[in-house]
């Protein structure tokens, strides 16, 4: 096994066993998973205005819009990689998507996961493991920009993302709608690239400075 250390401060070796393993994160290779593709999702074809104007409609009837996003890593030319949904050709995602009314972040992400990466929408042959939640992002108005924090004048936030670490297993299976692309991109590369990936994918490496990232050999 090899250790590749993202900003572990030097007293984290004073931490107990328990806690050290909980801020490791063992990443298999890439060619450990068996990829395969499924029906296409519909997705709504609109613009921006069409879009804003579904949020407030939501909004309206449900209140604040929660989504809940994974971030999941694997081993590719001794780097992490972390793995991406493209739509379109066009622009990319972590996998994930919005919560149900009353549902919790758990349930959400996991019937997500299922419904986007495995072989069947129930997921049956899938176990996700959920870990912690890294970091949260919020919509403060209908605008198109979101923000990793909430001010105190931000009474009522019209959107939060929450993204979660997924720890993957030795090996699994990744069954994809046709019209999305799973891409495994470097960490270093997806690092404060606001332009290509967004806010909150470009944040990431930073989300996870706090483990230690463990490459096991197979």
């Amino acid at each position: 096994m090899g250790d590749l250390h993202m900003g572990v401060e030097a007293d984290a070796i004073n931490d107990s066993s328990s806690d050290n393993h909980s801020k490791r994160v063992d990443i298999y290779p890439l060619s450990c998973y068996y990829f395969g593709s499924k029906e296409a999702i519909v997705f709504k074809d609109e613009t921006l205005f069409d879009r804003i104007n579904r949020m407030k409609s939501n909004y309206a009837a449900y209140g604040l819009r929660t989504s809940v996003e994974a971030v999941i890593l694997v081993e590719l030319f001794k780097h992490p990689h972390l793995l991406l949904l493209q739509v379109r050709n066009s622009f990319f995602k972590l996998p994930g998507g919005r919560l149900r009314p009353g549902e919790s972040d758990i349930d959400g992400l996991n019937r997500k996961l299922s419904r986007k990466l495995s072989a069947s929408e129930d997921g049956n042959e899938t176990e996700w493991q959920v870990g912690e939640c890294l970091g949260m992002w919020w919509r403060h108005d209908f605008e198109t920009l979101m923000y990793p924090y909430l001010p105190s004048n931000a009474k009522k936030p019209k959107e939060c993302t929450k993204v979660f670490l997924v720890r993957l297993p030795e090996s699994q299976k990744f069954i994809v709608p046709k019209n999305l692309k799973l891409l495994a991109v470097p960490l270093r590369q997806v690092h404060e690239n606001h332009k290509t990936y967004g806010p909150i994918i470009s944040g990431v490496p930073q989300l996870l400075s706090k483990f230690t990232i463990n490459i096991v050999d197979i």
